[in-house]
């Protein structure tokens, strides 16, 4: 048995995803074992996305990220890790399969 942390980012939230967003986790047999709405820090932020920092988005990015609440889940299941990534789907919601939550409620 496995857990991962999933992070819907302010926008998911806004646009009233969430539900949609755990009820496909759940549909694959994943199990919520967490669930908090929160705000992220500028600091925590910056800390975060450290790896981008000089890069022509990062400012946007940390914007964006402490522009709303986001909501934080911890998953259980087996393979969960392996089974969330498919889920999800590449990073880019334009390259992300259709299916995948990136590529059916991302957006660009």
């Amino acid at each position: 048995m496995q857990r991962t942390l999933v992070l819907a980012k302010p926008d998911a939230v806004q646009r009233g995803l969430i539900g949609e967003i755990v009820g496909r986790f759940e549909r694959k047999g994943l199990k919520v074992v967490g669930l908090r709405l929160l705000s992220v820090p500028r600091d925590m932020a910056e800390e975060h996305y450290a790896v981008h920092a000089g890069k022509h988005f990062y400012e946007g990015l940390v914007e964006f990220i402490v522009s709303g609440p986001v909501a934080a889940f911890a998953l259980e299941g087996p393979d969960a890790v392996a089974v969330v990534r498919r889920m999800v789907g590449k990073t880019m919601p334009n390259e992300a399969e259709p299916g995948t939550i990136r590529g059916d409620l991302g957006v660009s």
